[in-house]
């Protein structure tokens, strides 16, 4: 198992596939949501999408590096107690990582000269912490993936 998150997720030869996999996580987590805020956020995917394609894995790509200092201290902790399934251990502090992530996005948002972008993520924000909440499982198997 990788001692870090960096070096599990952001080596040269692996962040491609990471970056993909991470889009395709996203891609399901939008797809699979329900119910009227289910429907905002699949409107607001799509319209992201479409302002500008190849958006997301562009995004995920620019936000992976802050994303993995963001969890780095969860990872750490992980291992302290053992390691094992980062994927079962993840949502046991479902609130905290969820705030971690979205301090990310937040900034990248806050930063962002396209008042479209700004526009459709200021929709999405207020369910954000949920919908990262309810994607930690998946998140943190496909690092345990990465991290073996």
């Amino acid at each position: 198992m990788a001692s870090t998150l960096k070096e599990a997720l952001l080596d040269s030869s692996r962040r491609p596939t990471v970056v993909t996999e991470l889009q395709t996580l996203i891609d399901e987590e939008v797809s699979e949501k329900g119910g009227v805020s289910g429907a905002v956020v699949k409107t607001g995917y799509a319209a992201v999408k479409k302002i500008k394609p190849g958006i997301i894995g562009s995004a995920v790509d620019s936000l992976l590096d802050d994303f993995v200092v963001a969890l780095e201290p969860f990872y750490a902790d992980f291992q302290s107690k053992g390691g094992g399934d980062f994927g079962a251990y993840l949502p046991t502090r479902s609130s905290e990582a969820a705030d971690a992530l979205l301090s990310v996005t937040d900034a990248r948002a806050e930063k962002s000269s396209r008042d479209s972008i700004k526009k459709v993520y200021g929709k999405l924000r207020p369910k954000g912490k949920e919908n990262v909440e309810e994607a930690l499982p998946r998140l943190g198997q496909l690092i345990n993936k990465h991290a073996s």
